[in-house]
């Protein structure tokens, strides 16, 4: 068996890891070697590749793996190590990384559904119920489901919160019956609804901040970890299970409330014979992408504001952790479809892809010319590696923000416009104007 290292690192290429660290300076001293847009065009794909790097340690959890996405990962790592100032070569790569990302998240999709059978759309409670409780966050489903097992029968209610939200959807996570809802709303809200949560927490995976006033009840797992707070190894939960017995858990039921969620590729496609004639009907007037990585930023009320001014004639398909901006409000249904589609996770990327495959191809025509708009935001490396990949599928006219990366230079942003009329939001008045004028 092949260590992690030699996956993208064979003995005959080893050497690169000298040269690779040597070109992977910080951005400012190569910028100060390249020039901005090069050391920018490098970011790009530095971030692509980091993001990609998260989404193949998620299918290998799962025990899925792909020899040629490993090739390709270091084939890029090897241009990188070279000195390229060709920008045509270094754009290239960076479409390379999207293709490379495409085979991943279609590797990870079969790894989840293959595992935990496809999601199909559910009413998650939002509000808690009497008793002792864990919160889980962030994105692995392996490890909640180790903690479902382990906790059958204790009477611990196990609640997800932020990405988690979407296992609801899995039936092999759902059969668990103290899988009781979803706590709180995005990542970058953590602290506040960490506080107020009485049980024991559970990180997996990115996304924890510093834990202030709940150290000693939050665990982490995986690749997250913190200072002075307990890392869980070989899915060994008793500690986490003690604190949470240990804890006060919920002192009585909460009002009933729920959202919905689990419209994969399955779902959505089950219902597309009823969507087209919705659509050729004039009944669907448009339908807008509306998702993405979430963050704290001033701005990114932007997205909350749209979805509500979105004309009730159209359908809004969302995902990632950017849904918790709108997902709570009820935008009712256009014979019978519900006009929110929840596609799951950032994980989930691969589903929106065929959906939106499958809608150009029922109505015989390319993505970029269907009634469907792409409105993002984007905040780290998975964020990066996704828009590569739609990029690299000729996805054109993408609406971006609350701002662009750093490393997007004036040339390199001179570029996404030409070939790909990339575009920053605005205002959500101005944008649909445009969009659907």
């Amino acid at each position: 068996m092949k260590s992690e290292y030699e996956k993208i690192f064979p003995k005959e290429k080893q050497d690169l890891k000298i040269s690779i660290n040597k070109d992977t300076l910080p951005i400012k001293n190569r910028i100060e070697h390249f020039g901005a847009t090069i050391a920018g065009l490098q970011e790009l794909i530095l971030y692509g590749l980091k993001g990609i790097c998260a989404y193949v340690d998620h299918a290998m959890i799962l025990g899925y793996e792909d020899e040629e996405i490993f090739d390709s990962i270091q084939e890029t790592l090897y241009f990188l190590s070279k000195e390229s100032n060709n920008l045509d070569e270094l754009f290239s790569y960076a479409l390379k990384c999207g293709q490379i990302n495409l085979k991943v998240m279609e590797l990870l999709d079969k790894a989840h559904t293959e595992t935990y059978k496809h999601p199909e759309a559910v009413k998650v409670r939002t509000t808690p119920v009497k008793g002792k409780a864990i919160v889980v966050s962030g994105h692995d489903l392996k490890d909640l489901e180790e903690l479902l097992k382990q906790t059958q029968n204790l009477n611990i209610n196990i609640y997800t919160h932020g990405e988690m939200l979407p296992a609801h959807a899995y039936p092999e996570l759902n059969k668990y019956k103290h899988l009781k809802g979803h706590y709180g709303t995005a990542w970058q809200n953590q602290i506040k609804e960490f506080n107020e949560f009485p049980g024991a927490i559970l990180m997996t995976t990115n996304c924890i901040q510093e834990p202030k006033g709940y150290s000693e009840r939050i665990f982490t797992k995986g690749v997250v970890g913190y200072k002075e707070v307990t890392h869980i190894e070989n899915m060994d939960y008793k500690k986490l299970i003690d604190c949470a017995l240990a804890c006060k858990g919920f002192e009585e039921d909460a009002e009933e409330k729920y959202i919905t969620t689990g419209f994969g590729r399955n779902e959505v496609l089950k219902h597309a014979e009823k969507i087209i004639s919705a659509v050729k009907a004039g009944k669907i007037r448009h339908f807008f992408l509306v998702g993405g990585c979430d963050g704290a930023k001033l701005g990114r009320n932007y997205y909350t504001d749209l979805a509500k001014a979105i004309p009730k004639d159209c359908i809004i398909l969302t995902l990632a952790c950017g849904k918790f901006r709108f997902n709570n409000l009820e935008f009712g249904d256009i014979d019978g479809i519900p006009r929110l589609l929840d596609l799951g996770q950032c994980n989930d990327a691969y589903s929106a892809v065929k959906i939106v495959l499958a809608l150009a191809e029922a109505f015989n025509t390319d993505v970029n010319n269907l009634p469907l708009s792409l409105i993002l935001s984007w905040y780290e490396q998975k964020a990066v590696s996704i828009l590569l990949s739609l990029l690299y599928l000729d996805i054109k006219n993408i609406r971006l923000g609350p701002s662009l990366p750093a490393f997007i230079t004036t040339e390199v942003l001179e570029v996404l416009v030409n070939k790909f009329q990339i575009k920053a939001i605005t205002t959500p008045e101005k944008d649909l104007q445009e969009i659907l004028g």
